[in-house]
């Protein structure tokens, strides 16, 4: 059991927010410069939670935008492929772009991406394009901090909170502190700290509210500060990851729980993260506690750093409870196996 009340008779389980882009995976290990060719796939933070949570199960819905061109075309192809409700995706005309990330894949634990920006039409994202009634629809939404790097999606990301506020619809806050999209980390703490007040359940590493409390409490390193401190506003459950030490949930009840950790060989580094989320967030939709939901963060994002891409390697739960049971059975396991 967890903290967390989701309504009833609600036809959507979580709606995710903002970024939808795409991911240009390097096929060849080494320096991105000698790299000739790229996998394509669906990419962005919360695109990735929404596809990681459908897959396992829970039906889910997307508010954002799309550039008018083949990328956009792409983008809405694989969300009506993987059965996301794409009807709040508006397709964008005014000339913006396609987000774009390149990875590079030096070695599996010496990974780095590189992100084109400029003009992206994700972040062209606008107040109109948050309908009340399509909120009203869902059990929960995910916000991901890179929609608040700039104007009108910033504004459109706090009136979709107020409005989920206003009709009980849970908020999820996946911190996804890009620092190259900001003008400066003050400015980020500054929105970040913000919306986080707002918000029924925050997810981010040590780092990210290390700057989410540069402001307010620079000095701080400890975790149960941290938690203690958003709770004082609307937040029941709290998660502070630390990398390959693991994780940390906290609810506003005083209970803390230490997450599992599932060690693999990876192929790469990037993806952990919105996998962790996905089988988390849907962890505590089933109404586990933290713990086991973080269990279930842990072997997803196992899974997929095992594999080349992120959105196409989003494990079904039956994939996760035989990595689990394999795991900690023989710890003798292949991945693409399971």
């Amino acid at each position: 059991m967890n903290n967390l009340v989701f309504q009833k008779n609600r036809d959507l389980d979580l709606i995710a927010l903002g970024r939808l882009a795409v991911d240009l995976n390097a096929n060849e290990m080494g320096p991105m410069e000698e790299t000739s060719t790229f996998s394509k796939y669906l990419g962005g933070s919360p695109a990735n939670i929404c596809i990681a949570v459908s897959r396992l199960g829970l039906k889910s819905g997307f508010i954002g935008r799309v550039a008018d061109d083949q990328f956009g075309r792409f983008i809405i192809n694989y969300l009506k492929d993987s059965g996301i409700d794409y009807s709040n995706v508006t397709v964008d005309e005014s000339g913006a772009k396609t987000g774009l990330t390149f990875t590079e894949i030096k070695s599996p634990t010496d990974c780095s991406i590189l992100m084109y920006r400029y003009n992206a039409v994700d972040l062209k994202f606008d107040i109109c394009d948050v309908k009340e009634e399509y909120i009203k629809r869902s059990k929960a939404i995910l916000i991901s901090g890179t929609a608040l790097a700039a104007s009108p999606s910033r504004e459109a990301v706090f009136a979709a909170v107020e409005l989920a506020r206003k009709h009980k619809t849970v908020v999820f806050f996946d911190i996804d502190y890009r620092p190259y999209t900001w003008k400066s980390v003050e400015e980020t703490a500054i929105y970040y700290s913000l919306l986080a007040e707002r918000c029924d359940v925050i997810i981010g590493t040590r780092e990210e509210f290390d700057m989410l409390e540069m402001i307010s409490d620079p000095d701080n390193e400890d975790d149960d500060v941290t938690a203690n401190k958003w709770f004082d506003y609307n937040a029941k459950i709290m998660v502070i990851k630390h990398g390959k030490e693991g994780s940390y949930a906290y609810t506003a009840e005083g209970k803390k729980y230490t997450g599992a950790v599932f060690p693999v060989i990876p192929v790469k580094t990037f993806g952990a993260g919105d996998s962790y989320a996905g089988g988390f967030i849907y962890g505590l939709m089933q109404g586990y506690d933290p713990g086991k939901a973080m269990e279930l963060g842990a072997a997803s994002a196992s899974i997929v750093v095992s594999s080349h891409s992120c959105s196409d390697a989003m494990p079904d739960i039956n994939k996760i409870h035989r990595f689990i049971k394999q795991y900690d059975g023989e710890k003798s396991y292949d991945v693409k196996n399971i």
